[in-house]
């Protein structure tokens, strides 16, 4: 087993994990594995009622990152107010773009998705499996800019939707 250099998270910070969107380290513990002693980050999914162990030698590997910057968070939200840019291909496709993307963790890719699944309420109805992937994407949105910014969940909430209410008008 080789040891990398360690990240620098401690309990209580809020972090990102590209499966699951933030979370909260709740302590920093050894356990052991086969017969290794292994130290874990203990993170809590609150929404989620989740609580995920990832070694701390590999949080950097999975795509374990610290909360974005305020200026990423802008650069989301005016990503929001872009245009729509839907490609061409088919919908299976383009589904696992988005997935992809929502999965990346990256909080812009996270923000295309949901400027591209947006729907105003004078266009056409999505179907379930847009719905979904619009749905998931809005969330993990929603709760880092709530993370970031230092506000709960309905005003970030709120705020996200404002956003995307004045690109419809």
């Amino acid at each position: 087993m080789t040891k990398t250099k360690r990240p620098e998270f401690r309990p209580n910070d809020f972090v990102v994990y590209p499966a699951h969107g933030v979370g909260r380290i709740i302590s920093i513990e050894e356990q052991e594995v086969a017969g290794i002693r292994i130290e874990m980050f203990v993170i809590s999914f609150e929404k989620d009622k989740m609580t995920l162990r990832v070694p701390t030698h590999r949080a950097t590997a999975v795509g374990m990152r610290s909360l974005s910057t305020p200026d990423v968070v802008s650069k989301a939200l005016e990503t929001l107010r872009g245009r729509a840019r839907i490609k061409r291909a088919m919908w299976s496709r383009r589904a696992q773009e988005y997935e992809q993307k929502i999965n990346s963790g990256d909080l812009l890719s996270i923000a295309e998705v949901v400027r591209d699944l947006h729907r105003a309420d004078d266009q056409r109805e999505q179907s379930y499996s847009e719905r979904q992937l619009y749905e998931a994407a809005l969330e993990r949105l929603t709760r880092e800019v709530a993370a970031v910014s230092g506000i709960d969940e309905p005003n970030a909430a709120r705020q996200v939707g404002g956003v995307l209410l004045s690109r419809a008008a």
